[in-house]
């Protein structure tokens, strides 16, 4: 017969209680505890009986990721880490995508049937505020917003520093000899804040670089794959004083600049040096490999599940703002020898 909860805590010498709260992801069990139970899980290979945990508990076991477009590799790789992540507590990943689309993005928060779905949702928005989604009652669900908004503090939200990432990418390609810098990615029609950070970023290193922001050198980018970077750095090239550098805001986006270089006759980095910003598996095998900003996937992952785990543990927390740590990988498209 299959093994019980029951069966669990007397193998492990603890109260039913304790696997419960193991088995739910609760955070409030040490270390030790926690380490005993698993072992145990282990060894009877107990597998939790889900609708027997939801009409016990009013739980599901499974966590929402909504992000805005699942096929680019930033996401996907964010969807992995995720999965994983979420696994280590007994949860599993139900995966959806907006496509940038606010009505859509309204839906997945605020639809009838979400609280009978997931126990709670890891949110990549775009094009909602924070205001949308308190006016829409969105706070009932337990929720960790992912990105780059600015939510006053209102959710436990896992940001990036978008302008430092963009800040540090210029200055290497200062460091690196450039004086010429255009950048790919801006979206001046758009109201989120990723694309006006990297470029509140751009021009803050060109002027502590002593070098002037040059609107003939930024080139804006409707989406960020690579037939977006490949005509704005086509364009680029074009020009009669072209750049020696290109920051884009995005790696498909340098990606396909690289291509670009290349069919305009250049060479990589020697004519013109390429860097992006997050570090896909993609660029690290390029030809030359890319050099980029590592955005640490896997550490905004495992900050935002535990931060959900914890929003579910105690709905009345305090919302907890977390920094991911960003570093600039140096490759071969900017000069260097290690790939």
């Amino acid at each position: 017969m299959a093994a019980t909860l029951r069966d669990v805590a007397e193998h492990a010498q603890v109260s039913v209680r304790t696997v419960s709260n193991v088995v739910s992801g609760y955070t409030h069990v040490s270390e030790r505890m926690r380490t005993r139970v698993l072992a145990a899980i282990e060894e009877l290979d107990y597998r939790p009986n889900p609708v027997a945990r939801t009409l016990r508990t009013g739980r599901t076991g499974v966590l929402a990721l909504v992000v805005p477009e699942i096929d680019l590799p930033y996401f996907a790789e964010l969807a992995r880490e995720v999965i994983n992540a979420a696994a280590d507590l007994g949860y599993r990943v139900m995966v959806d995508q907006t496509g940038h689309d606010h009505e859509r993005e309204r839906q997945l928060l605020t639809g009838a049937d979400r609280t009978m779905l997931f126990d709670g949702v890891l949110f990549s928005p775009l094009v909602t505020r924070a205001e949308l989604l308190e006016m829409q009652g969105a706070s009932t669900m337990p929720l960790v917003l992912l990105g780059e908004h600015d939510f006053d503090g209102r959710y436990d939200h896992v940001a990036i520093d978008n302008v430092q990432a963009a800040a540090d990418a210029v200055g290497h390609l200062v460091a690196v000899g450039r004086t010429r810098i255009a950048a790919i990615g801006a979206q001046p029609e758009e109201s989120y804040a990723t694309p006006q950070q990297r470029t509140t970023g751009y021009e803050r290193a060109l002027g502590a670089a002593g070098l002037p922001v040059d609107p003939a050198l930024m080139r804006a980018a409707a989406h960020y794959r690579r037939a977006d970077g490949y005509a704005a750095a086509a364009s680029l090239l074009a020009l009669p004083d072209r750049p020696d550098a290109i920051f884009c805001y995005s790696d498909l986006l340098a990606m396909g600049a690289m291509r670009a270089v290349f069919d305009a006759g250049l060479r990589v980095p020697e004519d013109v040096a390429v860097i992006g910003i997050d570090d896909i598996e993609e660029g690290r095998y390029s030809r030359p490999t890319l050099s980029t900003v590592s955005l640490d996937t896997p550490f905004i992952a495992r900050e935002a599940v535990a931060r959900i785990a914890a929003r579910i543990a105690d709905p009345d927390a305090p919302a907890v703002e977390v920094t991911a740590p960003h570093a600039v990988r140096a490759r071969e498209s900017t000069g260097a020898r290690e790939g």
